[in-house]
């Protein structure tokens, strides 16, 4: 994976600044409150510095440090972390096993001397549950072996809440409201300090390497998996995100959205946490700490602190857009919704949309272009610009600024090669047809329809004709001129006539439409029946306007189906008789009549089957022998006929299209059954049929081939499609274990609830009141709810039948 410049690395406290000359002096933590950043070191001193940060123009910002004062602790030992209250004006500081809190600003001790005794190392819950505002929750890994320990800290006092004991020794630990995250000795859990379930998240071996547990939002936390793994997990015990490999001796991680950074001995790692793809590596050795605070990232050696200063997205965006990694600047753009405010960031990836466009445009990767212009809501303008003259004289338009892309013309990205060129001419052609009659056309109707008239009149397309006897927005003055200088009197008529200069068009020898009653012309709309019956002269043009009818505007009437398929079918045997033979335009024709036989059910089959006989057209014939559902008939054509192997294949797959899977089985079957039905002797149907066994080992019922086929065919002859076979079978039979765990599973969960519900004793006296009616019981019958509450049978049914009636508890 190529790299992209996400984050540059800037220096944030010097060595001289720190420590001076003072060689034993070796950073052991960090902490970033804002502009405040506080160093703890082996010697027991906590040092406070305000960070200054200075943007520069061309180039990632700078920072200042500034040291306001340092303080010694009292102790021998060092100082092994820093947490910021900053609601309470505190700094909690672990140093000696013993949590102290100090003020933020003046690093003095609380003058009450309240302290956590006994911690190996503590997190602050940043999703807090007590509601009380001017305390923070913290959760300490107790000296006492497998204990953790819950806390609420206040600005001279610390109260502990709860004390949970471990099946393991823990080590790390990461909190998210109830939810604890630890790494044991030998796997990571989530623990439910409030219910006590405790869940297992995967194994993981300590003596290899400390573990790495860290909340990256809420309810969501980061591991240092097996295998160099980022493991993403949520309070549920589930990944919502697919890992991301880092290296195997990672020793710290953080995150800064949508970027997972990983630091090890010699490099700094970035991951995309939206495509699990390394993006950039940095060289930083004898690093030990690396933590994000509030979107700041500190790494640090024992002795200097440094920044990671990210590059702002829609720069990395660009750069990436700049080196042609569309897919890339995509997954990027999306994953800056979240932070962007949603108007900016919806024009910025609208642009992004378009520039990725052109980019696969130039390309020649027509299809992925014209599915981002549609997303990016592209001034289709934009595109018909790239090509000389297509814009009308009378256009306004100036293209986007800054510019979409870096081309002048379609003569530069073309570099003058003509296949290419024509290429992108039939790619506008077909992309401004499909946008003309949608909103992306709204206010430039005329652009739209004049660029296309120009391009069917200078590439001689038959739609010209369908354009200009249809509603359409061509500018007079430019479109005669065009065609004019293309020599296309006919349409040049029948442009004169839609714009009411019949006079005109007589000069130019065409008169069309002249008997159209006066109604319809105010309507400015055309009966498709009047239409066709005045086409009758023009075969090309009528053909044109019943695809228009049938294939574009898709009107579902029986008449102009079969009509268009007789004109076809009359082409096709037309072409046919001719000197020609089977040229490039009588196999066009065919294949569109195959595709209108295949894609439509409205023609009449009947009435083709007959004009079929004995025209020379297997194919045909067969198409529609399987829309009669003929499907024997029409394989035999095909194998029997056509010799035609891979047409009966295919035949098998449109034909079983929207259906369900058993009649796809059985087209197959009855292929097959064709096949083997010539005998050993024919061995061109034989290797046919082990070529359709093979390529299609889904699609067949194993047993039932086997029996088909003969006992001389050797396993080795259908070792893929036996391969597939059993793959197909060994994957039903463990989805239904799968299906069938889950099931004992569920039932399991079921049995449990079921027994601890039974565990406990109920006593009933007729002291005891119902809690919904409130008068005593009569009769040892009587229903309980999960919170203990005791009701009578009836008084639970009403309950049930009338959800207002009152409850006996929030629990039922």
């Amino acid at each position: 994976m190529m790299n992209i410049k996400a984050f540059t690395l800037v220096s944030a406290v010097e060595r001289e600044l720190l420590m001076g000359d003072k060689e034993r002096i070796n950073i052991e933590c960090v902490e970033c409150c804002g502009r405040d950043l506080y160093v703890g070191t082996n010697d027991c001193f906590v040092y406070h510095f305000l960070l200054e940060e200075r943007p520069v123009p061309a180039g990632p910002a700078t920072f200042t440090a500034t040291k306001q004062l340092h303080r010694h602790l009292g102790f021998k030992k060092p100082v092994n972390e820093l947490r910021a209250a900053s609601a309470l004006n505190r700094l909690l500081v672990l140093c000696d096993n013993s949590i102290s809190l100090v003020n933020m600003l003046n690093l003095e001790p609380v003058p009450s001397g309240a302290r956590i005794k006994g911690a190996a190392t503590f997190a602050l819950n940043e999703n807090p549950v007590s509601g009380d505002p001017f305390c923070v929750e913290v959760c300490i890994i107790s000296v006492k072996r497998r204990t953790i320990q819950m806390f609420l800290v206040y600005e001279d006092r610390v109260q502990i809440v709860k004390e949970v004991s471990t099946s393991e020794q823990p080590l790390a630990v990461a909190v998210d409201g109830h939810f604890l995250c630890l790494a044991l000795t030998t796997q990571y859990i989530i623990h439910n300090y409030s219910t006590g379930v405790s869940q297992d998240l995967f194994p993981y071996c300590s003596e290899e390497r400390p573990p790495i547990v860290k909340r990256i939002g809420r309810q969501e936390f980061l591991l240092a998996g097996p295998g160099g793994l980022g493991m993403f997990a949520t309070v549920a015990g589930i990944s919502q995100r697919a890992p991301v490999h880092w290296s195997e001796n990672v020793i710290g991680a953080a995150v800064s959205f949508p970027y997972v950074i990983a630091l090890d001995d010699e490099f700094i790692t970035v991951h995309s946490m939206l495509d699990q793809q390394q993006k950039q590596t940095l060289p930083f050795k004898e690093g030990h700490i690396l933590q994000d605070f509030e979107g700041r990232v500190i790494v640090a050696t024992s002795k200097g602190v440094y920044i990671l200063v990210p590059l702002p997205l829609e720069k990395q965006i660009q750069d990436l857009l700049a080196s042609r990694r569309v897919e890339e600047a995509l997954v990027l753009a999306k994953g800056a919704r979240r932070n962007i405010p949603k108007e900016k960031f919806q024009v910025m990836y609208r642009r992004i949309l378009q520039q990725a466009g052109f980019i696969q445009f130039a390309q020649l990767q027509f299809l992925e272009a014209k599915e981002l212009f549609r997303s990016g809501q592209l001034d289709v303008r934009e595109l018909i610009s790239l090509y000389p003259f297509l814009l009308p004289t009378s256009s306004s338009f100036t293209r986007s600024h800054p510019p979409l892309h870096e081309y002048a013309d379609l003569n530069q990205l073309t570099q003058g090669d003509q296949e290419k060129m024509a290429k992108c001419k039939r790619f506008l052609m077909s992309y401004l047809n499909e946008v003309r009659s949608t909103e992306v056309a709204n206010g430039y109707k005329e652009d739209i329809d004049t660029a296309l008239l120009k391009l069917y009149a200078e590439a001689d397309h038959d739609s010209l004709l369908d354009l200009l006897v249809t509603e359409n927005f061509c500018l007079l003055t430019d479109s005669a001129a065009w065609l004019e200088k293309h020599k296309k009197y006919f349409a040049l008529g029948l442009l004169y006539h839609y714009n009411n200069q019949d006079a005109a068009a007589v000069q130019v020898g065409v008169q069309v439409f002249t008997k159209r009653p006066l109604d319809e012309q105010q309507k400015n709309s055309f009966n498709p029946d009047d239409i066709i019956s005045c086409l009758k002269k023009y075969p090309k043009a009528l053909v044109k306007y019943l695809e228009h009818l049938v294939i574009d505007k898709r009107l579902q009437k029986e008449e102009y189906h079969t009509h268009l398929a007789v004109l076809y079918l009359e082409e096709v045997l037309q072409q046919r008789a001719s000197t020609s033979g089977e040229g490039t335009e009588a196999t066009e024709t065919q294949a569109k009549l195959r595709r209108l036989l295949q894609k439509s059910d409205l023609y009449r089959v009947h009435f083709l089957l007959e004009r079929l006989r004995g025209a020379g057209l297997p194919m045909e014939s067969a198409i529609l022998h399987g829309k009669l559902g003929e499907h024997e008939k029409a394989l035999h054509i095909l194998v029997h006929e056509l010799r035609d192997f891979a047409a009966a294949e295919d035949y098998c797959l449109w034909c079983s299209e929207g259906r369900e899977p058993p009649h796809r089985q059985h087209l197959f079957h009855t292929l097959l059954a064709i096949y083997l039905r010539a005998g050993p002797a024919a061995h061109e149907l034989a290797m046919a049929a082990v070529d359709l066994l093979n390529h299609h080992a889904t699609e067949f019922d194993a047993a039932q081939v086997l029996q088909m086929l003969p006992d001389t065919w050797s396993v080795q002859l259908l070792c893929p499609f036996l391969m597939g076979a059993m793959r197909d079978s060994v994957h039903a039979r463990r989805t239904m274990q799968v299906a069938l765990s889950l099931a004992r599973s569920e039932n399991l969960i079921y049995t449990y609830d079921k027994m601890k519900l039974k565990g406990s004793s109920v006593r009933l006296s007729d002291k005891k009141l119902c809690q919904i009616c409130q008068n005593p019981f009569c009769e040892p019958v009587f229903v309980r709810y999960p919170n203990g509450g005791l009701v009578h049978t009836h008084c639970a049914a009403s309950r049930h039948t009338n959800p207002s009636s009152s409850s006996p508890g929030t629990r039922t």
